[in-house]
């Protein structure tokens, strides 16, 4: 059945008005709900509503500088100024020649565990030591550590003893003095033991150091050949301890010779050139400096830096002192900053010190004067350099 014109027009009407009252009934509803925060905009394309998602560009991390001090086993461990220091490095173990590893006596461990306790209160690592230049039993070290390390069988004992003391004793890593490898063969094996103690301790997030001659005469300023090291060694360490000290004994004994400046340029130059070759990171090189004093009688013994200040706070900043009837030669507060800018300048990672117990407490500290001036450089660029032969 057809229909009517009027009925249709009405039906057309009332469903348009119904529309319209829909849709404001909708708008009101929503308006009550919470909006959405996401920002809409219309029109945009798409890839301004849903962006690909980037991550930030990860920047390398500067290293942070070292500042390792060697403090003996008989030391008070509560003279220690851990907050300072990024590493403890306690000294010494001694090998023997069959590959077994001896402390000396019960207290040095107590010290040890002491160190270690005192330490993690700082967030400073704990490394000990093997070797030194005298050992428990008399005699140098290295007539027990050249054998130990000599045979495949007492090296793979030497290195799973220091491996199980690291794990035991909660440590942070082992270091190695060994004075000093003499020969090719003893270069050879002294890399060996390198090899095989890094590949037990870094699995364990343990660190692995090495305490190196010097290589420059104080006098001549010249490359000395009788201490051998395989460069190949240097890629399984952490850390190379540089022995910049005790040159008073080349061509006859001057006590000036003890760590004199222009010998350590000569030193830092040596490493530094050394390490360019082998495109090995200068950031494993340590400048190690003395915090004690040698007399120029030979009759006398050596005093600590803490003697010295003790005896005239005013010698701090100086490099000779007269006491007891002698003139003694050692580097003080201004010559120590000197050589961490020399070393900072030179790109290596940090600064070490022969030993905690000798230096001065307090204000005119020697470790204080080498924190403060690796404090300083964090704000400022470092430029590397070469000294000029």
């Amino acid at each position: 059945m057809k229909k009517s014109p009027l009925l249709l027009g009405l039906v057309i009407a009332v469903t348009f008005i119904g529309g319209i009252l829909t849709g404001v009934i909708l708008t009101k509803n929503n308006e009550k709900q919470e909006r959405p925060r996401t920002l809409i905009i219309e029109n945009a394309p798409k890839s301004a509503i849903k962006p690909n998602a980037k991550e930030l560009p990860k920047l390398k991390k500067a290293p942070s500088k070292v500042l390792i001090g060697y403090v003996q086993d008989y030391r008070d461990p509560n003279m220690v100024d851990y907050s300072k220091l990024t590493h403890v490095i306690f000294s010494f173990v001694h090998p023997t020649k069959d590959g077994a590893v001896l402390f000396n006596g019960d207290q040095p461990l107590k010290n040890l565990r002491t160190v270690v306790a005192k330490a993690e209160k700082h967030d400073t690592k704990v490394i000990l030591a093997i070797g030194g230049w005298y050992h428990i039993k008399g005699g140098e070290s290295y007539n027990y550590f050249k054998p130990a390390i000599s045979n495949p069988k007492s090296r793979a004992k030497l290195v799973k003893e220091l491996t199980n003391i690291a794990v035991r004793e909660k440590l942070d890593g082992i270091d190695i003095d060994f004075e000093h490898p003499r020969s090719t063969a003893d270069a050879e094996n002294l890399a060996a033991f390198a090899k095989e103690l890094s590949a037990q301790l870094h699995p364990k997030k343990k660190e692995l150091s090495i305490a190196v001659y010097s290589k420059i005469h104080a006098v001549t300023l010249t490359e000395v050949g009788f201490v051998q090291y395989e460069p190949a060694m240097f890629q399984y360490v952490d850390h190379v301890n540089i022995m910049a000290y005790d040159g008073q004994w080349d061509d006859g004994y001057n006590a000036a010779n003890l760590s004199p400046y222009p010998f350590t340029e000569k030193i830092v130059n040596y490493w530094s050139n050394l390490f360019d070759t082998l495109k090995l990171s200068k950031e494993k090189l340590v400048l190690g400096v003395p915090s004690y004093a040698q007399p120029e009688d030979p009759k006398i013994k050596q005093v600590s830096f803490a003697a010295i200040v003790d005896n005239n706070p005013a010698s701090a900043s100086k490099d000779t002192v007269k006491m007891n009837g002698t003139t003694y030669h050692y580097n003080g507060s201004q010559t120590m900053r000197k050589k961490t800018r020399l070393a900072l300048n030179f790109g290596f990672g940090g600064m070490m010190m022969w030993e905690l117990g000798q230096d001065a407490q307090g204000s005119h500290s020697l470790t204080g004067s080498i924190y403060s001036e690796l404090k300083a450089s964090r704000k400022e660029p470092v430029k590397y350099y070469a000294v000029k032969e």
